[in-house]
């Protein structure tokens, strides 16, 4: 009797084992989809149409064209072949199976600062999703650039190996914030100005680059050209659905949007907003005055305008909120870059829907209707009315931009 009750004993303490194994297994497992979704992994490696993390999807650069290549469990064409050191090793060093180097499109230079149970986690997920046997080379680049001996250089003058450190005069939020933003989030792969090598100039920080026909804008604080016009709520709204009174998600941002922060928890989407409000970058740098409006450029901008946006935008570029941007008073617009604005002037935009904001208003295209001195004109009288001040968008811009986006299509 002892015997069997002992044996007893032994199999409930083993069965209670293995179930808090699997609970705490099954934690992992979640936590790891929560950080894959912060980081927005399936932004690069789902393609449109594609499987979920699958690759295929492309992706340009100064340099070339790069696929994003297949991370489902995959033995043959994923990651199924991959030992746990690889995986952290790739995510946090861009060294992945076998040594090989990856190329910076995969965003370690920001990973490298994710925690090492997040890595761990993010690992555990990828381990159970569906195998998909898709063959991606990843390397489009022509010569020299396809030489990934070449990213040894680019390592030592651009990489810094290290985690995450916590300021100690922030409170909790502003540094989760900060965690998400930095590493997770990976924000100044896009958001950062590049060096002539691809490398993230860090001095101006978030302050707005251009990317895949795009410019990803300035969100630091600087009053004309960033985000410092926006209040935290405001900021909160736009992560959270796309939209706020200012602007709406298109292009790259609505992806991310859709993917990642839409489906953030909300306290994390506060902590995101509660850094970028302090981030203690950006400032007020000094406005340049705008253009006159009886210059050539502006007057014939005003008419187009008239013709062409007024029925949305408004006489006074005030828009409607939540479905036609704002212009006046936009950061975006004021930048000193001027690529998004002629990008959706030539060939239109879809904001993003999200389960808060469905709606997903459009902009028609204008390619076919306005040659690049017009647009140049309606352009630079938009980033110089109601308020703004920028600089004036000459033809030339507009004939690359178009012949640039021609070649996407």
């Amino acid at each position: 009797m002892r015997s069997s009750l002992g044996a007893a004993a032994t199999l409930i303490a083993l069965t209670g084992s293995a179930h808090a194994q699997d609970l705490q297994n099954s934690d992992r497992i979640e936590r790891g989809r929560y950080i894959a979704i912060l980081s927005d992994c399936s932004g690069c490696h789902t393609a449109p149409g594609g499987q979920l993390f699958a690759g295929g999807l492309a992706l340009e650069t100064p340099f070339g064209k790069i696929l994003a290549p297949n991370i489902t469990p995959d033995r043959d064409t994923g990651i199924g072949a991959w030992t746990d050191e690889e995986f952290i090793s790739a995510v946090r060093e861009g060294r992945g199976h076998g040594g090989e180097r990856l190329y910076p499109a995969m965003p370690y230079p920001a990973y490298t600062k994710l925690s090492d149970e997040d890595v761990r986690d993010l690992r555990a997920y990828f381990a159970t999703i569906e195998p998909v046997k898709n063959k991606v080379i990843s390397n489009q680049l022509p010569f020299p650039f396809n030489i990934r001996a070449s990213l040894i250089g680019w390592n030592m003058l651009n990489f810094t190996s290290g985690r995450f450190q916590p300021n100690p005069q922030k409170s909790a939020e502003w540094n989760r914030g900060a965690y998400l933003v930095q590493a997770a989030g990976h924000c100044g792969t896009c958001h950062t100005p590049k060096t002539l090598l691809g490398g993230d100039k860090n001095d101006m920080a978030l302050a707005g680059a251009t990317l895949q026909g795009w410019f990803a804008p300035n969100i630091t604080t600087d009053g004309h050209k960033g985000i410092g016009g926006w209040s935290k709520d405001d900021l909160i709204q736009y992560l959270k659905t796309g939209s706020n009174a200012w602007t709406l998600a298109s292009g790259p941002m609505a992806e991310a949007v859709a993917h990642s922060t839409s489906l953030m928890k909300d306290e994390d989407i506060a902590a995101i907003a509660t850094y970028l409000k302090d981030s203690g970058t950006g400032g007020n740098a000094p406005r340049p005055a705008p253009l006159a409006a009886d210059t050539p450029a502006m007057k014939a901008g005003a008419a187009i305008y008239k013709d062409n946006c007024a029925a949305c935008h408004k006489d006074n570029g005030s828009g409607e909120p939540n479905l036609f941007p704002r212009l006046a008073g936009s950061a975006l617009v004021q930048s000193d870059d001027a690529t998004t604005l002629m990008h959706v002037v030539l060939q239109g935009t879809r904001a993003v829907s999200t389960a808060a904001a469905p709606t997903a208003p459009a902009m028609p295209a204008f390619d076919w209707r306005l040659n690049d001195a017009q647009i140049a004109a309606v352009v630079t009288y938009i980033r110089n009315s109601w308020g703004n001040a920028a600089g004036q968008v000459p033809a030339g811009d507009v004939t690359s931009q178009r012949a640039a986006l021609a070649k996407t299509q």
